[in-house]
């Protein structure tokens, strides 16, 4: 076959085989060209699942009669001008390529009124054939119909899935598009159903926070906002803001995971796996986080043109930009902790009578405020508003921190301060005070608000992983020099695992050497572990980093070694604490960042209150 250039009409829908891939992606590129309009209400209705109709109408600045013919011309835009302005792109669109694609491959009407014309005008594409413009009415703003999606392509119309699962592809775009532009009202029906209704929210626009916050709630549900934290913090040119979900309200799927780039919605593999970095001590394996953030930076320093559907975008500097958003997760996250208002790591709202309906929830759920606002009691509500830094306990701040025998010591007997009751008399100590243990597994506290139930092994194990995180930033963990080595039996495998990570092992405040090939010698070892049975832990650790991959979700080295550590020298059940190590222990977590999950992401705490004590016994019916 000879070398020849291909019709217009052909290489209009091979330009719509990139662009349209399914109805949802029509109202993509029609919803976006409204909003560049400057629309504030937009309308879309669907018919067959977009298949058989799809009709936007909105309130933008519309197209005048004399452009109409150009509008639906390739590569036709009023967006950009020049090459310079491809280097700053602003809008959502800029290629000029929707309507033409869109008409190669449908039945498309539009219909279009700016404020300043008399009337207004219509053109109709069918097939990439045109009709010459004409007078319509129409109040300002345009309308776009377009009807029978692919009649003419019937290879890609097979790709086409049901009503009902388009119909959930056009509203799930919808609500992202939402998510993005609060002061924008959007509406979607479907025949005579309504089936998302958003209108816009009160405020100056995207960055206004009660706008957002009350956008989202319109989405997600208040749930959403009453479980998750608040994001916000700048650097230079670079400012991320919004909300992400607690560690306990993560999810099975990643189907809340909201990315914007200066108002874009993308689907970017870079800003998800920043987030997931900044769980990765936090979260349960298999477990998702849910979010909503905003990243705005300076144009110049994004290329949005990276992807057909511009959902992935391509930073001047990615990895400052990864490393950026990965320490505010963490900075956010370092305040889930015990807090006097603080809602607890794990929910008892299961245990009452009628807690599956949505009510009894709201009315008996643990804590009195959700924990986004104890982790920030001075600061603003919105993540617009920079939060308080989490103050850091001064004990570890000079590398210091004994374990819970050196604590109690501290304190005394143990024991604080308390009332006539035997709670506390100040407000200061969110865990309360330590009455028993139960099974050897959990620690039992009264507070004033009512009962806590904590896990010991799992509380202890993140005191002692972001310990040994603090020594290993600043100097050499404190170790302890032994007369004679201590020897260590281990499979081959094993001894090559350890000396492979022998410099996480030295910084932990181990000398170790192989005395044979399976035989591991131990000449320091750091002081934490004095008096402990400190062969089986270093055994332990070994087997446990021989076969990390199962164990551990933690995606560095050096972290996943501390968190092994921190997990074998944590206290076991069935060990019996004593009442001033039980207190000892509620207090370090109460000074502990993330302190409300393990280094897995298991919940280390939750509390039952005095009211929903009295709901379990049915007290005061």
């Amino acid at each position: 076959m000879p070398i020849r250039i291909l019709p217009n009409e052909l290489i209009d829908q091979i330009a719509a085989g990139e662009v349209i891939e399914r109805p949802a992606s029509v109202v993509k590129e029609l919803v976006e060209n409204s909003l560049d309009a400057g629309a504030r209400r937009i309308e879309v209705e669907a018919e067959q699942g977009g298949v058989g109709l799809i009709r936007v109408r909105d309130d933008g600045c519309g197209i005048a009669a004399e452009e109409l013919a150009v509008a639906i011309c390739r590569h036709a835009t009023s967006k950009l001008a020049e090459l310079a302005d491809l280097e700053s792109i602003v809008t959502l669109g800029f290629r000029g390529e929707a309507l033409p694609s869109i008409g190669s491959v449908s039945r498309l009407r539009l219909i279009s009124h700016p404020p300043h014309a008399s009337h207004a005008a219509e053109i109709i594409v069918e097939g990439g054939s045109v009709t010459a413009p004409r007078p319509a009415a129409h109040p300002p703003g345009t309308t776009i119909e377009v009807r029978d999606l692919f009649y003419n392509v019937p290879a890609r119309r097979k790709f086409v899935r049901g009503a009902s699962t388009e119909l959930g592809h056009i509203a799930r775009l919808l609500e992202r598009l939402a998510l993005s532009r609060p002061d924008v009202s959007f509406r979607l029906r479907s025949g005579e159903r309504l089936l998302f209704d958003a209108p816009a929210a009160p405020g100056a626009g995207a960055e206004d926070p009660a706008a957002t916050e009350s956008r989202i709630a319109q989405v997600l549900g208040r749930e959403f906002i009453d479980n998750a934290l608040t994001v916000s913090h700048g650097a230079g040119p670079v400012r991320i803001a919004g909300w992400i979900g607690l560690p306990t309200a993560s999810r099975a799927q990643p189907d809340r995971q909201f990315w914007f780039v200066n108002d874009r919605n993308v689907r970017d593999k870079l800003l998800m796996s920043a987030v997931r970095l900044g769980y990765r001590d936090v979260l349960y394996h298999g477990r998702y986080p849910a979010y909503v953030l905003h990243l705005w930076l300076d144009p110049r320093l994004v290329d949005v043109n990276a992807h057909p559907a511009k959902l992935e975008v391509r930073f001047r500097d990615s990895r400052q930009i990864h490393e950026f958003i990965l320490r505010a997760i963490e900075r956010a996250l370092e305040g889930t902790r015990p807090g006097s208002d603080a809602a607890p790591a794990a929910s008892a709202a299961a245990l009452l009578p009628g807690a599956g309906s949505a009510a009894a929830l709201a009315h008996f759920r643990p804590g009195a405020l959700p924990l986004r606002e104890a982790a920030h009691p001075g600061g603003a509500r919105s993540p617009w508003a920079l939060a308080a830094a989490v103050r850091e306990p001064d004990e570890w701040r000079d590398g210091q921190g004994g374990d819970l025998d050196e604590r109690a010591a501290d304190t005394g007997t143990g024991r604080p301060t308390a009332g006539a009751e035997g709670v506390p008399e100040r407000g200061d100590l969110p865990l309360g005070v330590a009455l028993a243990q139960l099974h050897g597994i959990y620690i039992l506290a009264q507070s004033r608000d009512g009962l806590i139930l904590v896990d010991m092994h799992a509380a202890h194990e993140r005191v002692l992983y972001e310990k040994l995180k603090a020594q290993r930033g600043a100097a050499p963990a404190p170790s302890q020099h032994l007369l004679e080595p201590l020897v260590v039996e281990l499979k081959p495998y094993e001894i090559e695992s350890v000396l492979d990570q022998r410099a996480s092992w030295e910084r932990a405040g181990f000398e170790l050497d192989a005395l044979g090939p399976t035989r591991l010698a131990l000449r320091r070892v750091p002081a934490l572990l004095a008096g402990e049975q400190v062969v089986s832990i270093v055994k332990s650790v070994a087997e446990d980093l021989g076969r990390d991959g199962e164990l551990h979700h933690l995606d560095e080295a050096a972290d996943r070694f501390l968190g092994t550590l921190a997990c074998r020298t944590a206290i076991h059940a069935r060990r019996r604490l004593t009442l001033p190590e039980m207190d000892a222990l509620l207090r370090q977590m109460e000074v502990t960042e993330r302190a409300n999950q393990c280094n897995h992401g298991r919940p280390t705490w939750t509390r039952l209150t005095l009211r929903e004590l009295d709901q379990l016994f049915l007290r005061g019916r």
